[in-house]
């Protein structure tokens, strides 16, 4: 307990107003004292150091502070919510306000816009602002540090806002400049802090700076659950003592904790390294990569380039892991370009990270990810909390209770297994887990000026981040990306690119964005970047003492390269998908009539640039296959997306993936670009509509994949052939056409290239793969003139619509950058959020902004009986959609029927308008019965269509229609 005090004079005027200005009521009006949970947020604060900060991050602080970092982090925290301090917060409870007044501190009438203009993260920036100086702090010390409380509630203003505070709102008189500045020493007091012992404070790097404001919301999220922090309404029970008390059992009930150890991490030499956490020798690309991690002078960028097969996620893995011993990281974030290749990827990280260290927190991040069997197995023993993270947003009241709206946290011990701890799965939190596997837009996201955008940096800092397929992103999703390493590097976060098919535009511009956050300047010189000479190649940059440093490593390949016929499908100008249908009849049909029971028959890929184009092909192939065809695209529910993507890759994946599996006899798989990325599946045959260069080498990836004995492919499939599809030849050397589709989705301009390159491959006996992929990409995306002369005039049209619309879609990303180039140079968070997030305002639209898409939505296909509900596959729930309680196999079916709809404008803003959860789905709030993610999901309901197997339901203007096997279709009535 804190020492009493005197009672007379400034100190009872202090002790009085102490004893009731609150921070938080609960809902039957009783309060937590203000200084209360100042102490608490401090005590957490505390926890989160010595916890959950990696190395690194400590040693920034530490740095800026004298080795004071904990001291200062802790002061941060305990500071952040003194701007509750005002009558512009005081005023917001009637009978609160009341005792307030009662102890000598007054205001005047307030409106509701006066309250509100004033929130209480602005009065708190002027108040810190005011009494550090006050204090001997430096000017640049009070300019850094302030905009970290004004962001506490995730939006950081601009100074100006705080030059003049209104006085009514902010507190007239002594009294209250007292009462303001008293609450900032009493903190700074009860944590043994002498203020003014930080006068000489350095400044952190802006990266540095958003990441602890990341760090300062998590303590007040934590801090702010009443399951764990009940409200203290009796300032004779406030102490740090307490609250020490108190956050440590939060903690430990939270379940939460930082990443691995430093012990866990092996210094040994490259080869070695690979072979101790994977079991197989190094390959010459792997031990290049993780050799030149180890050589780094300072935390980089590593760009690994290397044919499809050739084992960089390994290598990925044990360079990042050499990067975090080297510089104090704890944690790994990976970041895929979608959901399906997300999965994947999941579970190799997983089988990692048991080997470096099995207790260290694991989490799968994206929006489908509960269908993930493997993370859902995980989970099951992990118990469920809730912290209030969206309480007190801008113009509206303070509530003091979480349970009623995120479920509370029951009494159960947590489960062993590897999975986070439920906490770091609520909104914005995911990235906070040490170590995570997720889609690419988690990164991007913090890319963008959204709210509460520092929590995402909060989780990244003390990572090493690990992103696949990075030429999967065009230029609209890649102006994000160099914006998140401008924020990576200003932080001194390690980061490893994996790509297969890399131009070297693309490559350059990866680099210089790195560059430009690790030196701060616009401009930077990257001449004594080598260019590699060989493929596979590994690239590594920093910068050192403000100069670029590089290092480039070719490697021999794992396997030797082979020759892949290119073909092409000679198709109408209609494009009719029973072309490509019937020529993948004839290749599997081809040796039936010689061919014995147990030989093989054929696995062929077939991959459609559009999912109309792959339903209709099929269509037309079922009547004959049967059993032997799988359709396969984004528009399935999401339950029957996982199983049919899972049951493909158990069949055609690696030898000896599935033990007992065998490899079908005759499978045909039509595909969208769904199979385009970390899609493991080895077939004999690819069918492929044409696409960029790029892409279409790394759908070749999935031919002849793996090493399979001879006898396991047919005899006329033995040799690797790619037959190009959506590609019309006219005679007389006239440019060639592509099916609407193609064109809506990649533009003529690459088109045209690439098909100048597939013709060049049918006249010169095919490729080489991979060792003509370096040159074929590069070929792709340069400015060689390619094709015949007939098409120079085509060509060119081409070219300057492309260019346009490049241009157009950069410039409109920029205006979504978190900062962008132009602001490399500011050395504070000032006026981060200056510019206006509306446009940003729904979950929708925050996704749909980095992929350059119109907004879509989520929908749970439930059907219509004529007493109520049932789920896709029949069960009933009830009149008003009710789930059994306790019964997640009933919850799991009606979970599993999400769908995304399409982004057609007209069908997204009819789904916002219309669609609602079903009634039993959003309970009443308190609930711990319903289902959270039910309660925010939009029921799509469904009727039996006029066909058997056909369910239908008309939204807005469009008929849609979903069959089990076809899927989704949507149609303008």
């Amino acid at each position: 307990m804190r020492a009493s005090k005197p009672t007379t004079g400034v100190g009872a005027v202090l002790d009085a107003a102490m004893a009731v200005v609150w921070g938080k009521s609960d809902a039957q009006g009783s309060p937590h004292l203000l200084l209360g949970h100042l102490l608490d947020t401090a005590a957490v604060g505390e926890l989160i150091w010595d916890r959950f900060l990696a190395p690194v991050v400590k040693g920034h602080l530490d740095e800026v502070s004298g080795g004071r970092g904990r001291s200062l982090f802790a002061l941060l925290c305990g500071l952040h919510d003194v701007g509750k301090a005002t009558p512009a917060f005081q005023s917001k409870d009637g009978a609160l306000a009341v005792r307030v007044q009662a102890a000598g501190l007054g205001w005047r009438p307030l409106s509701r816009n006066r309250v509100s203009a004033w929130h209480h993260t602005k009065a708190g920036a002027a108040i810190v602002r005011s009494r550090l100086a006050g204090a001997g702090w430096s000017s640049e010390s009070c300019e850094w540090v302030w905009p970290l409380i004004a962001g506490h509630h995730g939006v950081v203003p601009a100074i100006g806002c705080l030059w003049q505070p209104p006085r009514d709102a902010h507190g007239r008189g002594a009294a209250w400049r007292q009462v303001q500045d008293g609450i900032v020493d009493r903190v700074a007091e009860d944590l043994g802090l002498d203020l003014g012992s930080f006068a000489g404070l350095g400044m952190p790097r802006r990266g540095g700076q958003l990441a602890v404001s990341g760090l300062i919301i998590m303590a007040d999220w934590i801090a702010s659950d009443e399951q764990h922090f009940r409200g203290l309404p009796d300032l004779a029970a406030i102490s740090m003592d307490e609250a020490r008390s108190r956050a440590v059992s939060a903690w430990e009930r939270l379940g939460l904790r930082g990443g691995w150890r430093p012990a866990s991490l092996v210094p040994c030499a490259s080869a070695e390294l690979v072979e101790h956490r994977f079991g197989v020798p190094a390959r010459s690309a792997q031990a290049a990569a993780v050799e030149l991690a180890e050589q780094m002078p300072a935390p980089g960028l590593l760009i690994l380039e290397a044919p499809m097969g050739e084992g960089k996620t390994e290598a990925a893995l044990a360079a990042a892991e050499v990067l975090a011993r080297r510089f104090g990281a704890d944690g790994l974030f990976v970041g895929m370009p979608t959901q399906a290749t997300s999965d994947p990827m999941f579970g190799r990280v997983r089988e990692w990270l048991t080997a470096v260290d099995s207790e260290v927190p694991l989490g799968l991040l994206h929006g489908r990810a509960r269908f993930n069997k493997e993370w859902a197995a995980l989970r099951a023993p992990v118990r469920f909390v809730g912290v209030a993270d969206d309480q007190d947003e801008y113009g509206l009241g303070d509530v003091y209770g979480s349970a009623g709206q995120n479920g509370g946290a029951e009494d159960r011990p947590v489960g062993d297994g590897m999975a986070a701890a439920d906490w770091f799965f609520g909104p914005k939190r995911g990235l906070l887990a040490p170590v995570t596997v997720g889609t690419v837009d988690q990164l991007l996201h913090a890319a963008t000026r959204t709210k509460h955008v520092m929590v995402r940096h909060a989780g990244l800092a003390g990572r090493v981040v690990v992103l696949d397929e990075v030429h999967a992103y065009d230029v609209y999703m890649s102006q994000f990306l160099f914006e998140a390493l401008r924020w990576l590097a200003d932080t001194g976060v390690p980061v490893v690119l994996l790509s297969a098919t890399l131009p070297p535009a693309l490559r350059h511009k990866l680099i210089s964005a790195y560059a430009q956050g690790a030196s701060r300047q616009r401009e930077v010189d990257l001449g004594d970047v080598p260019a590699p000479s060989g493929y596979p190649s590994t690239t590594a940059v920093c910068v050192v003492e403000g100069k670029v440093d590089g290092a480039v490593e070719a490697s021999l390949p794992w396997r030797e390269s082979s020759p892949v016929v290119v073909e092409v499908l000679d198709e109408t100008d209609t494009f009719e998908p029973r072309t490509v249908a019937d020529r993948v009849l004839a290749e599997v049909a081809r040796e039936d009539a010689t061919t014995s029971a147990d030989q093989p028959l054929g696995c062929v890929l077939v991959v459609c640039n559009t999912v109309a184009r792959a339903q209709d092909v099929y269509a037309a192939l079922a009547p004959a296959l049967g059993d032997d065809v799988v359709l396969l695209h984004s528009r399935f529910v999401a339950a029957e997306r996982a199983r049919r993507t899972e049951e493909v890759v158990n069949q055609l994946g690696r030898p000896g993936r599935l033990e007992g599996a065998r490899r079908p006899r005759r499978l045909v798989v039509v595909a969208t670009q769904v199979a385009e990325q970390s899609f493991d599946v080895d077939v004999d045959l690819l069918i492929t509509d044409l696409a960029p260069i790029d892409l279409l080498l790394q759908r070749v990836g999935r031919l002849h994949r793996h090493q399979r004995p001879e006898e396991d492919r047919p005899a006329h499939l033995r040799q690797p052939r790619v037959v190009v599809s959506g590609l019309r030849r006219y005679p007389g050397n006239q440019p060639s056409a592509f099916p609407p589709g193609s064109r809506a989705v990649y533009g003529n301009h690459l088109l045209l290239r690439s098909a100048a390159l597939v013709l060049e491959a049918v006249a010169m006996d095919g490729w080489s793969v991979p060792a003509a992929v370096p040159r074929l990409v590069a070929t792709g995306y340069d400015d060689t003139p390619l094709g015949p002369p007939e098409w120079a005039r085509a060509v060119a049209k081409a070219k300057d619509a492309w260019a346009e619309r490049e241009q157009r879609r950069e410039a409109n990303a920029r205006g979504f950058l978190l900062a962008g180039e132009d602001f490399l140079g500011a050395s504070t968070l000032d006026g981060l959020h200056e510019r206006s997030t509306a446009a940003l305002a729904t979950e929708e639209r925050v996704a749909a902004v980095v992929r350059d898409g119109d907004e879509s939505v989520e929908v749970v296909l439930v059907r219509r009986d004529v007493a109520g509900f049932r789920t896709l596959g029949g069960t009933w729930l009830g009149p008003n959609g009710e789930v059994p309680v306790h019964d997640d196999t009933v919850l799991e079916e009606v979970v599993g029927a999400t769908i995304r709809l399409p982004a057609y404008q007209d069908l997204t803003a009819a789904a916002l308008s219309d669609l609602r959860p079903l009634p039993a789905w959003i309970g009443d709030g308190r609930d711990r019965r319903h289902d959270p993610w039910l309660r925010r999901s939009r029921a799509l309901v469904v009727e039996d269509g006029p066909a058997e197997g056909v369910l239908t339901a008309r939204l807005g203007e469009r008929r849609l229609t979903y069959h089990h096997d076809l899927g989704l279709r949507v149609v303008k009535l």
